[in-house]
């Protein structure tokens, strides 16, 4: 019987291997972390020690894959060159983390183009991915640009453009790039999940963010919601869990952490919901 990848984005506060604990906790088998404070610029050295015993605890427990998400500031896109240059640093510490970590996907939102025209804001992002990655080679890191809601100015709500932000990235980065799409950000950009997949295509999106909606379809607000609790609904998880062709993906929840027990129960939520008969290949409705 296939062993479907379930998790969450969990804390590494205090150690790495907090991150091992929690999933263990919570009964994932899968993560998402932040290698480094995702409000401060200035990120700390990992911990040798500590690299050693999280790879090991990971390996042990059959936590995989594993994602690391870029830290919210770092914003290539940015006509400021300060914002550009903190950025560009930023993302370096990024990839390098990743492969320490031995990661096998970095996640990252693609920025906002305040200030300038979508098209020349592409062209510093790429300049910025260049840099940032000159020299990084990886064989097990994937890299991965994440759709957006389109919430303000912010670029990868439009397919195109995603897979043109994508296109551009490959052709200066020497480690394979791919996609990650959030149910919620598909949703209130107005798009269909499986409308997505196909456009991207499903090969080239191994991880997609779990998460529900506190915000209406196509309202373009980014606001993440419990599992069966927003406007996308649990029926859509459902057919979304059960999808032959979604089988292999990991589905990794962002959704809120108010109490200790939201991410056991929405992970629970999930579980229950994959236990469900198979749906056909059929388009889901806009409404999920």
């Amino acid at each position: 019987m296939e062993t479907r990848r379930l998790g969450a984005h969990v804390s590494v506060a205090g150690s790495l291997l907090r991150a091992t604990e929690e999933a263990t906790r919570i009964g994932a088998n899968t993560i998402q972390i932040f290698s480094s404070s995702p409000r401060m610029w200035k990120a700390s050295k990992l911990d040798p020690h500590d690299v050693k015993s999280f790879r090991t605890a990971r390996e042990k427990l059959d936590i995989r894959p594993m994602a690391i998400h870029c830290s919210y500031l770092i914003n290539l896109a940015a006509a400021e060159d300060e914002i550009f240059l903190k950025s560009a640093v930023g993302m370096r510490g990024e990839i390098e983390r990743a492969i320490q970590l031995d990661a096998d996907y970095l996640v990252a939102h693609p920025g906002s183009c305040k200030g300038q025209c979508a098209e020349d804001a592409i062209q510093r992002l790429t300049i910025g991915m260049r840099e940032s990655g000159r020299g990084l080679k990886s064989a097990r890191l994937k890299f991965l640009w994440e759709i957006t809601a389109g919430q303000g100015q912010a670029l990868g709500s439009d397919i195109g453009q995603l897979k043109e932000i994508a296109a551009r990235t490959a052709e200066v980065l020497d480690i394979p790039v791919g996609y990650c799409v959030d149910t919620a950000h598909c949703f209130a950009a107005g798009l269909d999940l499986f409308d997505v997949l196909r456009e991207l295509g499903q090969e080239n999106v191994p991880v997609i963010h779990t998460n529900d909606s506190k915000a209406p379809f196509g309202s373009r607000v980014d606001r993440h919601e419990h599992i069966g609790k927003g406007y996308i609904g649990k029926e859509a998880f459902r057919r979304y869990l059960t999808h032959p062709d979604l089988r292999d993906k990991a589905f990794i929840l962002e959704t809120p952490e108010n109490d200790d027990g939201d991410h056991a129960q929405n992970l629970s939520t999930l579980k229950q919901l994959c236990r469900k008969s198979r749906t056909t290949l059929t388009k889901s409705s806009s409404g999920g």
